[in-house]
């Protein structure tokens, strides 16, 4: 009988721990969420003022009109994680991604240093899939977090986004294997 009670003190005592753990894990968690959260947002801001400029340099119809329309989305996502912020009591703040930056930075170097046409078409299509990349890790990171969390009403609202973003790459391949690059490629050969 003794030992039973010890053996129930004994799981009371680790359940006790564990609570306490998860306790703190949340927490912490909860503080890289909010870290990364004022990163994405900073991200996307930066996003309206560079996708415009993407766009005044493109040439090719398609990919001026899937970045017209990417834009409009990055605004509407940027209104979205304004809704996640409140969904935790936080106002929305910002903080200078890097890596965003260093992206958009990149992307700028390609128009400048790219002749006007499909090759420069092709350089914004490769930029763009980057910084595409880099948000498709970043909200499927925060998503597991706000999931982790049990965010529901972020978990919604990340997977949104998540879901645009993966569908925007999509388009830049669609625009760039089967006529941009190829464009490009032909004006290589004829040089």
């Amino acid at each position: 009988m003794q030992r039973e009670s010890n053996t129930s003190s004994q799981s009371r005592t680790k359940q006790n721990k564990m609570s306490e753990n998860d306790g703190l894990r949340s927490s912490q968690l909860m503080k890289l969420f909010e870290d990364e959260l004022k990163d994405i947002y900073w991200a996307e801001k930066a996003l309206t003022k560079a996708i415009p400029r993407m766009i005044k340099n493109a040439t090719s119809e398609d990919l001026i009109n899937a970045l017209e329309s990417h834009l409009l989305e990055t605004l509407e996502q940027v209104s979205r994680l304004e809704s996640v912020f409140t969904s935790i009591d936080k106002k929305a703040v910002a903080k200078k991604c890097e890596a965003m930056s260093g992206l958009i930075d990149e992307g700028q170097e390609i128009i400048d240093e790219c002749e006007e046409g499909a090759m420069r078409d092709v350089g914004i299509i490769s930029a763009a899939q980057k910084i595409e990349h880099y948000e498709i890790a970043s909200y499927g990171t925060l998503r597991q977090f706000a999931e982790t969390l049990k965010l529901s009403e972020a978990v919604g609202l990340l997977e949104q986004t998540l879901k645009e973003e993966k569908a925007a790459d999509e388009t830049l391949t669609d625009i760039a294997v089967p006529d941009v690059n190829v464009q490009a490629a032909e004006k290589q050969e004829a040089e």
